[in-house]
């Protein structure tokens, strides 16, 4: 009888990037709601987490729903972008970080965190292939 050939174990390839979604709960409403404030939080996160920014940051107001309403800002990277939605009625945050260069997940929930002084942060990553 002939012997199976070992099986080969799958390369496992290197990711094309990182997503993460962070949630900062309990901000303070008056950092959410001022867009020179949340474009100085862009500034920094990218100076932090070394990523070179493509363009100005955009900060829009809009939401007719108050359960849904306040600040929404994109910011383009050269790897790809950084997004946020600022809930008003909720001081709530929700930030994802897409970028096909490395960065540490839990560096960019604990500045943000600080930065909006959150109570809360729930963050999650996914590793897109």
């Amino acid at each position: 009888m002939k012997e199976d050939s070992p099986r080969r174990k799958p390369r496992k390839k290197q990711p094309w990037g990182i997503l993460t979604s962070i949630d900062l709960y309990h901000c303070d409403p008056q950092i959410i709601r001022d867009a020179k404030a949340i474009r100085r939080f862009v500034g920094e996160l990218c100076d932090l987490i070394k990523m070179k920014r493509f363009g100005k940051t955009q900060v829009v107001h809009f939401g007719e729903d108050e359960r849904v309403a306040g600040f929404s800002m994109t910011q383009l990277i050269e790897t790809s972008l950084i997004s946020a939605h600022f809930a008003n009625q909720s001081n709530t945050t929700y930030l994802d970080v897409f970028s096909c260069k490395t960065y540490d997940p839990k560096v960019v929930a604990e500045f943000s965190k600080k930065f909006f002084k959150a109570r809360k942060v729930k963050r999650h990553s996914v590793l897109r292939e």
